[in-house]
């Protein structure tokens, strides 16, 4: 049956107007809505997902699809559809309502509301009928109905109540503690302790790629006095992922998570800011251990990104791909049949590339099972040895392999690409490309990110009302209206910014990271409680439960935003002299300094800030433009370190500088000769200038050493 449009044919998100045509009367979330709901004295059915999200597309086919359930919430209720991509503001407090009242989270989020906002009930999927340990949709949304009109004061008492528990549990108000560099001990330690020595990875499944604890280990590894087991713990992490079915063996990057404790079956939908985490990880990894392995799938995870995830023509990034076609599949478009390889591949080629990647008749896939995941399931070497064929021939033969799988792979209908530009995830994939760039020796990598970053501060960026979430929706077209940021947009974009200025010497990306977070501590800094809140201070009424106010501490999984404001501000202090801002970093990481350790592994980059801000910290000035400046640069990013800043001048840009380095740079001896040099620079005194490799990581690597 055809239906009019609903109110989603004003939407500009991908996934809201994909609903345009679903028989259900959705709204977008806006003050008209909720006066709506008022003035009809109907609860609100609140519905929030994501264009990638496999479960939010079967709950659409199975009940928003359905005249039948349309017509009960149509009749009872007036319902409201977010996207959690365009709205991370909204998503985090409902997402923290539904898990006080039903344990658990996740996509589609489900809620039942008061007509203001309050939730009183929720889940995530509903089945139609009661099935899967849950009870059927229609029955939901009856009984909730009728509890709305026939008990309101216990929902009421119950809206209050789960109000009350976001507030609490989100502000982390009164648990400050003071804060020494033996909490960043224990957090690593307490993320070391979950680590799957069978499997690698932390924890059992499903398993999330960490990306920010294993930059805490990553960093911690090579700290005086570390224990083994840290580096082997981010090593052995980052290989198993790379092996696994977690990992797009054909095309570069990696899928959102694994189902199974073995990185084997993923869910294959593929995130920017994800890959960004990651794609940061195996650089890292290459500069502290020259891991080949670690620079070839950083290699890999920038082809894939740079063919789908990139606007090559405009700069900036793109949001996701989809996992699926239809929802009669799961990730086929990825997995492989023995016939379908066969198919494609000579003899040969599958003799080495069917035991290399586990292809068999018995495959991995529920819905399918003769559907294989690619997965590195023995090594090369003894898959060569197995077959009996000298390892060149059989890497040979893998290599063609993996081109004719990835063309065949290329015929099928692709994922839907979410090509909406988001602010915070693009000022993670921009720093994530600045890292590996340097790292690989790839000029057009940082160049890209240049770019991208250029595009990001000229259309998002306003000095006077903020940054707007949303840079472009997936048609191409910006916002029409800024979409309201979040502390998470400022907050990556900045440290963008930053990165971008230590890699290029241009002031203005330094000025922009300045001018950020200048307005981060206007608008969304705590003074009574200290800490920031996730979104502005503002003298307009917020709707629903955007009236509580959140700080967010914990990694889920990307860089919880607090510390990551607090690392920025810790490196702008450097730059600028400011002591301000090392004192609100201060402020903000002991605020959460009583309770941060319960947090553990979700509390990473709250231990990489710590180390930022207590450890002892290096700036590295590159000064010059020929291959003597590049050799040092090399030199300079050898060991991964959060302590270290890693900056590249050139003559000419002597006389625009951050603060602190104009007073001090240009009047170093040594500098007029104009050859290149490296200046390290640690405790507010620059050493003089060193002409040659040796000399400049002896200089590094005692600035970096804690006093005794």
């Amino acid at each position: 049956m055809s239906h009019e449009p609903n109110a989603l044919a004003a939407a500009s998100s991908a996934y809201l107007r994909s609903a345009i045509n679903q028989p259900v009367r959705w709204h977008e979330w806006s003050p008209a809505v909720f006066a709506l709901a008022v003035e009809q004295n109907k609860p609100i059915l609140l519905d929030i997902g994501a264009v990638w999200c496999h479960w939010c597309h079967v709950m659409d086919r199975e009940s928003y699809e359905n005249d039948q359930t349309a017509a009960v919430i149509n009749e009872h209720y007036i319902a409201i559809k977010v996207d959690r991509d365009e709205r991370p503001d909204v998503d985090a407090r409902y997402q923290a309502a539904v898990s006080a009242i039903s344990g658990q989270g996740g996509w589609p989020l489900t809620a039942f509301l008061t007509p203001d906002g309050r939730p009183f009930f929720g889940g995530t999927y509903f089945p139609p009928q009661d099935q899967f340990g849950r009870p059927g949709f229609q029955r939901v949304l009856l009984t909730m109905a009728s509890a709305f009109q026939e008990k309101r004061d216990e929902v009421d008492d119950s809206a209050a109540s789960v109000m009350a528990a976001i507030e609490h549990n989100e502000t982390f108000s009164g648990r400050s503690s003071r804060i020494t560099p033996e909490l960043a001990t224990k957090l690593t330690s307490a993320i070391t302790g979950m680590y799957d020595q069978r499997y690698g990875g932390f924890g059992s499944q499903p398993k999330f790629p960490y990306s920010t604890a294993i930059d805490l280990l990553l960093d911690s590894a090579l700290r005086p006095g570390a224990d083994e087991k840290i580096a082997a713990s981010a090593l052995g992490t980052l290989s198993a992922m790379s092996r696994g079915g977690i990992y797009d063996h054909l095309a570069g990057g990696f899928h959102r998570y694994s189902v199974d404790e073995q990185w084997i079956v993923p869910h294959f939908e593929k995130m920017l800011y994800d890959n960004a985490g990651l794609l940061a990880n195996y650089a890292h990894a290459f500069q502290s251990f020259a891991e080949p392995e670690a620079a070839r799938v950083a290699r890999e995870t920038i082809l894939w990104v740079d063919t789908w995830l990139s606007d090559r023509e405009r700069g900036g990034f793109y949001a996701s791909q989809d996992a699926d076609i239809n929802l009669d599949d799961d990730g086929d478009y990825f997995t492989w049949t023995l016939e379908e390889a066969r198919s494609v591949l000579t003899a040969d080629e599958l003799k080495v590339a069917a035991p290399f990647y586990d292809i068999g008749d018995v495959g991995d896939m529920h819905h399918n099972p003769a559907k294989n995941v690619l997965h590195v399931k023995q090594l090369l070497g003894q898959v060569a040895q197995r077959v009996g064929m000298p390892l060149d021939q059989a890497r040979e033969l893998l290599g063609s392999a993996k081109k004719k799988l990835y063309a065949a792979r290329l015929q099928r209908p692709t994922p839907y690409i979410d090509r909406t530009i988001y602010t915070g995830w693009n000022g993670m994939m921009i720093s994530a490309y600045i890292v590996a760039g340097r790292a690989l020796a790839i000029p057009a990598v940082t160049a890209f990110a240049l770019k991208s970053l250029d595009r990001i501060l000229a259309e998002a960026w306003n000095r006077e009302v903020g940054l707007s979430h949303v840079v472009a929706y997936a048609d191409g077209t910006p916002a029409q209206k800024p979409v309201p940021s979040t502390l998470d947009d400022y907050a990556f974009l900045a440290t963008s910014c930053l990165d971008a200025w230590e890699c290029s010497g241009n002031l203005k990306y330094y000025l922009a990271a300045k001018s950020l977070a200048e307005y981060v501590v206007s608008n969304f800094w705590d003074a009574t409680g200290l800490g920031f809140f996730d979104t502005p201070l503002s003298d307009e009424p917020a709707l629903g439960a955007l009236s509580t106010r959140r700080k967010p501490l914990q990694d889920a999984p990307a860089p919880a935003a607090n510390p990551t404001m607090a690392s920025l501000l810790v490196r702008l202090e450097e730059l600028s002299g400011k002591q301000e801002f090392r004192d609100m970093a201060f402020d903000t990481l002991e605020t959460f300094g009583g309770i941060v350790e319960h947090f553990g592994l979700y509390a990473a980059s709250y231990g990489l800030a710590l180390q930022r801000l207590v450890q002892p910290a290096a700036q590295v000035v590159i000064l010059g433009d020929d291959d003597a400046a590049k050799m040092l640069e090399a030199a300079a990013l050898t060991r991964y370190s959060v302590s270290k800043s890693i900056i590249r001048l050139s003559y000419a840009q002597l006389s625009a500088l951050p603060e602190t380095l104009a007073e001090t740079i240009p009047n170093l001896p040594g500098i007029a000769s104009g050859k290149s040099v490296a200046i390290v620079c640690a405790a507010k005194t620059c050493h003089p200038p060193v002409t040659d490799p040796e000399s400049l990581l002896e200089l590094l690597n005692r600035a970096l050493i804690p006093a005794t």
